[in-house]
């Protein structure tokens, strides 16, 4: 285990106060209906294993963890994509970069709309008031 000040002990702290900065509402009820959705690795479509949360725009990018901006990725992916800007790692990769951007949206578009509908307005008020 790293201690002190060793760039490993630094930058988990430096990960730790960037995401204490933002909102990352991601349930575990919508990673299900990820993953189910994408049926396995959205960027190199292997079979559904150990999938794993993948920020589509990087937490060090300023990427959350919320269900337009997470896709399931087999470990090899999500490794090798790191922090990686998504379009020009799918293009270094050799990877479908117009498929993958289309099928995001349109899971995203899809369980965005499906669980908007089940959470109440902020503040309690109905659309009538």
């Amino acid at each position: 285990m790293p201690t002190g000040g060793s760039k490993q002990v630094r930058a988990a702290r430096k990960r730790k106060k960037r995401m204490a900065r933002v909102v990352n509402d991601l349930t575990d009820v919508q990673w299900n209906a990820l993953k189910t959705s994408w049926g396995g690795c959205a960027y190199c479509t292997a079979p559904a294993g150990s999938l794993q949360k993948d920020c589509v725009q990087a937490l060090s990018r300023g990427g959350r963890y919320t269900l337009g901006n997470v896709v399931p990725a087999c470990g090899p992916c999500n490794a090798s994509k790191c922090n990686a800007e998504v379009t020009g790692w799918l293009r270094r990769k050799k990877l479908d970069e117009r498929t993958f951007l289309v099928r995001h949206y349109e899971i995203s578009a899809e369980l965005t709309a499906r669980f908007a509908a089940v959470i109440p307005p902020v503040g309690g008020a109905s659309p009538a008031e």
